[in-house]
């Protein structure tokens, strides 16, 4: 490497020899050049304004102005800083989080958690689980986290419920794919002559449907409105699981603190969240143009995109700006590992439509990846182990869409452990709520979410119409919807279609195309 290219590296480098995180955004471009000192410079006063508004959202103020909320995830690694005698509340929930799970272990009754939860209340706590679990964990982690039947039966068939803790995570208390996941786990444990109470949490509001429900369980733990479902791995949606697995949540929460720390800095070219975002609103134009592809050298880190995904495009995927501009914001986020991606679609990032950046995510402790029986690395070549190509690999792809003009960044861990997934987690909170301040939108609502639960509920109530309107003569999808009042045709095909083939109540006559197929209620 030059002289030239060594200053251009440092001039969009931050790393911390104590948080043990590199991140690199000097390729942040698309096409030739770097983010070097004075392009960071130049920046550096246009992220003023957004650094203020995370500073405020710290402080108490109201984040959320469409639900009238405040954001305090940030409270629950140091709740020193929670206003109102909040803190209080943050460590006494921890406390309590800890005590469970030690009570669990020192029970000797379970050797698997099975944990019920959709989206935040499962992708943060499944992407930790993954990345640190092992044969040594104190109890194996299992999720539901759907409402698919057979998935449902596919896992409760392969536990011995009479040693299967059972957590049920939802803060509102009323997500339905938690309560049919919950209703299909007690109708397992009621099959088998099980108890479930006293094999049962529940992580919700205090005085949700939930909460009320678990009175009698073995514990209940609170979860706060102030705490978005995709922020809450600090909290008990995360630590319960993490606690119960065996891993060290104080080790967790106390690289998302010094993160934190870091990531207050005012001066956004020392600021590792700020140069994220900067290099985001950099290589997105500031208004999505490209998707950002995560490419994690790691088997254990193969869920980072999943996780990313929801706190990401949930946050940014926002149609109107917080002065009701409609601007169609968001930032794409895809992505498998690393090198199994360079045998997939690499070869598209490379040639294809520049529609894209590239996240690179390494980490220099091999870990037991090529280690030997006599604690020396297996030599695949000469002089080379497998990690040396793992990282052959991300370097080479890396350089190769360089050369193709593409933006790269470049995160790297000392180490994959508790500590570091706490500031890995931290740093992309925070890089999205200053991306998000910096654009002006509102990143803790999620209106696109509900509006998808309401038309759901909307098709659900279709059915029993539906059924009621067949009869022992086959009509089609149109005739049958018009007797139902259904305005709504192509839903009640699909619906009826489906009863049909589960013999649920349906028969179907295939027609010369689907619109002349022909229902009649089953004999």
């Amino acid at each position: 490497m030059t002289r030239t290219a060594l200053e251009r590296l440092d001039g969009g480098v931050w790393r911390s020899e104590a948080l043990g995180v590199l991140v690199d955004v000097s390729g942040a471009v698309s096409g030739p050049g770097a983010l070097d000192r004075s392009a960071l410079s130049a920046e550096a006063s246009a992220w003023a304004p957004a650094l203020a508004a995370m500073a405020a959202l710290e402080g108490g103020a109201v984040a959320n102005p469409d639900e009238g909320r405040r954001v305090g995830h940030y409270w629950l690694r140091a709740p020193a800083l929670a206003p109102d005698g909040l803190g209080a509340e943050i460590e006494a929930a921890a406390a309590q989080t800890r005590a469970v799970a030690a009570e669990v272990h020192a029970s000797g009754a379970f050797d698997t958690a099975l944990i019920l939860g959709i989206g935040g209340s499962a992708l943060g706590p499944q992407w930790v689980s993954d990345a640190l679990g092992g044969p040594r964990d104190a109890l194996a982690i299992r999720f539901l986290d759907n409402t698919d039947p057979d998935g449902f039966a596919r896992v409760l068939r392969s536990l011995d419920l009479s040693r299967t803790l059972v957590v049920c995570i939802s803060k509102s208390g009323g997500t339905p794919e938690t309560r049919n996941a919950l209703l299909h786990t007690q109708a397992a444990y009621a099959d088998v002559g099980v108890d479930f109470a006293s094999r049962a949490v529940a992580v919700s509001g205090e005085g949700s449907a939930l909460w009320r429900a678990a009175e009698g369980w073995r514990a209940r733990l609170p979860m706060w409105d102030w705490v978005g479902g995709r922020t809450s791995l600090g909290s008990a949606v995360g630590l319960l699981p993490m606690a119960l697995q065996g891993l060290d949540t104080s080790a967790f929460l106390r690289g998302a603190a010094d993160m934190d720390t870091a990531t207050r800095a005012a001066n956004a070219s020392e600021n590792p969240a700020a140069l994220l975002a900067i290099a985001w609103h950099r290589l997105t134009e500031g208004h999505a143009r490209r998707a950002m592809v995560m490419l994690p050298y790691r088997d254990r880190l193969l869920l980072t995109s999943r996780y990313l995904q929801q706190l990401i495009m949930e946050s940014l995927g926002k149609q109107h700006d917080l002065s009701g501009r409609e601007v169609r914001q968001g930032l794409t986020v895809y992505g498998n590992k690393g090198s199994t991606d360079q045998h997939a679609y690499v070869q598209q990032l490379r040639d294809g439509p520049d529609d894209f950046f590239a996240c690179f995510v390494g980490v220099l402790d091999d870990g037991d990846a090529g280690v030997g029986r006599d604690g020396a690395p297996v030599e695949v070549e000469p002089g080379l182990d497998s990690a040396d190509f793992l990282q052959g690999f991300m370097l080479g792809t890396r350089a190769a869409l360089r050369a193709s003009g593409r933006g790269v960044v470049t995160l790297t861990l000392d180490t994959l452990d508790a500590y570091r997934m706490g500031a890995l987690m931290a740093l992309f909170e925070r890089a999205v709520g200053l991306y998000a301040a910096r654009v002006g939108i509102n990143a803790y609502h999620q209106p696109g979410v509900e509006a998808g639960k309401k038309a759901a509920a909307a098709v659900l109530a279709l059915k029993a119409p539906l059924l009621a309107a067949l009869s022992g003569s086959p009509a089609t999808a149109e005739v049958v919807a018009a007797r139902a009042g259904v305005a709504d045709v192509e839903s009640a095909w699909w619906m009826l279609t489906r009863l049909a083939a589960n013999g649920r109540g349906v028969r179907v006559e295939r027609g010369a195309s689907p619109s002349l197929d022909a229902f009649a209620a089953q004999g």
